[in-house]
C-alpha cells in the first residue's frame, strides 16, 4: 500500500512537472526565422562615390523671381506642407508617451459621496438604516520597472516614427516643389506655343488669302481653296486648346500654393527666362541619405524592429509597484483625523504561462511588419537609383537632341530668309514664301517642346537627387524646434 502511494506521488509530481513545462514552453518565443536582409548601396547599383551637390533652394539657380515667388508661397500656404508638418506633431506627441511610461506616474484623487445604507444591508447599525457621507482624499504613486527594456524598445520605436514622418513632411515638400516647378514650365511652353499657333493663323490667313486671289485668276481650283480652308480651321482650334490648357494649368498652380483657382489669371512665364545652370552627373551611395522617401523607409525599419523587442518582453514576468496613502472616513468632519489615515503598498507581477499562442502570433506579426519594412525600403533604394539615373540619362539625350534641333531650326530659318530675297528680288512667289515659313514654326514648336523637357526633366533630377534635403539638417531643426 505505501509502494502504491510512493508511486502514484512519484506519478503526480512527474505528471504536474510535465504539465507545468508545457504551460511554460508555450509562453516561450520559439525558434525565429531569419529577417529580410536591406539592401546595400552597391546593390542598387551606387558607386563608392559623393553625389552632385544641390542646394536646398536649388530652383533659385534658375534665377527667376516669379517662380521663387511662387514657390515661397507654396511652402507657406499649402494644406499639403501642413498637413504633413501636423503628421509630425503628432507623432512627436505619441513619442512624449512612449517617454513617459519609462517614469514613475503620480495621481492625487478626492471623492465624496452622501448615501443611506440599507438597514437590512451588509452594513450594521450604527450605519445601517442612516445616511452617512462617504469620502476619501488619496494620494498615490505608480511605476513599471523596465526591467527587460520594454520601455526604452516602445521609444525608440516612437522616434523613429517620428523622424519617418520628419522624412515624410520633406517628401511631401519635394514632391510639391516638383510640381510647382513642373507647372511652371508647362505654363511657359503653353505660352510660348500659344505665340507661336497665333502666327500660324496670321500665316494660314495670309495663304487663304493669295489661294483665294489665286483661284479667281484661274490659277488654282476649288481644291487648293478648301484645303487652305481647312488648315485655317485647324490653327484656329490649335490657338484655342492653348488658351484651355493655359487656364487650367493657372488655376493648377494657383491651388497648389495655395490660392483660388483665379489667383494666377495673369501669370505669364516666359520659357526663356528659366535660365539652367551646369547638371548633376555623379550619383553616390550617399544618395541614399539625400533621399527622405528613402532616410523614412530606413526609420521605419528602424521603429519595427524595435517592435519587436517589445513583443518579446511580453513573453517576459511584469512587474508593477504601487502605493497609496490618504484618508477616508464616513463622515466629513472625521475626514482628517488621524484615526482615518489609510495607506498600502501594492506590488503586481505577471508571469504569463499559457495563452493559446497568442504572445506568438503578436511576435510573428511583429516581424512579418519588419520584413514589410525591409521590403519598402528596398523598393524605395531601388526606386531612387532608378529615378536618378533614369533622370542623368535623358539630360545627356536632351542636350544631344537640343543641339541637333537648334541646327533644324536654324537650316529652316535660313530656308526662309533665301525664299524671301528670292521673292523680293522677283524670282518667287509670296505663297513659296509662306509655305516655306510652314517649316520654321513647325520647327520653332518642336523647339519649344524640347526646351520644356529640359526644364522638367531637370526638376525631376532635382527631385531624384533628394532636393538638397539633409537627414543631419532636418534633426538638429526639429531638435532645436522642440528645445524651443
Amino acid at each position: 500500500m505505501q509502494a502504491h502511494t510512493s508511486t502514484h506521488s512519484n506519478l503526480s509530481l512527474a505528471l504536474a512537472l510535465g504539465l507545468t513545462s508545457a504551460l511554460i514552453g508555450c509562453a516561450m518565443p520559439g525558434q525565429r526565422g531569419a529577417p529580410l536582409a536591406s539592401l546595400q548601396a552597391t546593390q542598387a547599383g551606387l558607386a563608392n562615390a559623393t553625389s552632385s551637390e544641390v542646394g536646398d533652394a536649388w530652383w533659385r539657380s534658375w534665377d527667376n523671381p516669379e517662380l521663387n515667388s511662387l514657390i515661397t508661397q507654396t511652402l507657406k500656404d499649402s494644406p499639403t506642407v501642413a498637413d504633413a508638418q501636423a503628421r509630425v506633431r503628432r507623432m512627436q506627441a505619441l513619442s512624449g508617451v512612449a517617454d513617459a511610461a519609462r517614469l514613475p506616474q503620480a495621481t492625487l484623487g478626492a471623492e465624496f459621496s452622501r448615501q443611506r445604507y440599507s438597514a437590512n444591508g451588509l452594513f450594521p447599525p450604527p450605519i445601517a438604516g442612516k445616511t452617512w457621507s462617504n469620502d476619501t482624499l488619496q494620494a498615490g504613486v505608480g511605476w513599471s520597472p523596465d526591467l527587460w527594456g520594454q520601455h526604452q524598445a516602445e521609444l525608440a520605436s516612437a522616434i523613429g516614427q517620428v523622424r519617418a514622418a520628419q522624412a515624410d513632411a520633406a517628401v511631401a515638400a519635394n514632391a510639391l516643389i516638383n510640381q510647382v516647378v513642373r507647372g511652371h514650365v508647362a505654363l511657359a511652353r503653353l505660352l510660348a506655343q500659344r505665340d507661336v499657333a497665333e502666327r500660324m493663323v496670321q500665316q494660314r490667313q495670309q495663304m487663304q488669302q493669295l489661294v483665294q486671289q489665286r483661284r479667281e485668276a484661274g490659277l488654282d481650283t476649288r481644291i487648293e481653296q478648301a484645303q487652305s480652308d481647312s488648315t485655317l480651321a485647324d490653327a484656329v482650334v490649335q490657338v484655342e486648346s492653348l488658351k484651355e490648357q493655359i487656364t487650367l494649368t493657372r488655376h493648377q498652380l494657383a491651388v497648389l500654393s495655395g490660392q483660388a483657382p483665379q489667383s494666377l489669371d495673369t501669370f505669364s512665364p516666359r520659357m526663356d527666362a528659366l535660365k539652367l545652370n551646369a547638371m548633376p552627373t555623379t550619383l553616390g551611395a550617399d544618395l541614399l541619405g539625400r533621399r527622405p522617401d528613402v532616410v523614412a523607409a530606413r526609420w521605419r525599419v528602424e521603429a519595427s524592429t524595435q517592435d519587436i523587442e517589445v513583443a518579446r518582453t511580453q513573453f517576459y514576468p511584469n512587474v508593477n509597484l504601487s502605493a497609496f496613502v490618504g484618508f477616508n472616513a464616513l463622515g466629513m468632519d472625521r475626514l482628517l483625523d488621524s484615526g482615518s489615515r489609510q495607506y498600502g503598498v501594492v506590488p503586481a507581477v505577471r508571469l504569463p504561462l499559457f495563452d493559446g499562442g497568442r504572445l506568438r502570433a503578436q511576435l510573428s506579426g511583429r516581424e512579418a511588419e519588419r520584413d514589410s519594412a525591409v521590403a519598402n525600403y528596398n523598393n524605395a533604394v531601388l526606386g531612387a537609383a532608378k529615378e536618378a539615373a533614369d533622370a542623368i540619362a535623358s539630360s545627356h539625350s536632351l542636350d544631344i537632341q537640343w543641339a541637333e534641333q537648334s541646327k533644324a531650326l536654324a537650316s529652316a530659318e535660313r530656308a526662309h530668309a533665301l525664299a524671301a530675297q528670292r521673292f523680293e528680288a522677283g524670282l518667287g512667289n509670296r505663297l513659296a514664301v509662306l509655305t516655306v515659313e510652314s517649316a520654321v514654326l513647325a520647327q520653332m514648336r518642336l523647339a519649344i517642346d524640347l526646351q520644356a523637357r529640359q526644364r522638367d526633366n531637370r526638376a525631376n533630377l532635382m527631385r531624384a537627387l533628394g532636393g538638397g534635403w539633409s537627414s543631419e539638417a532636418s534633426t538638429k531643426a526639429q531638435t532645436t524646434a522642440s528645445a524651443r
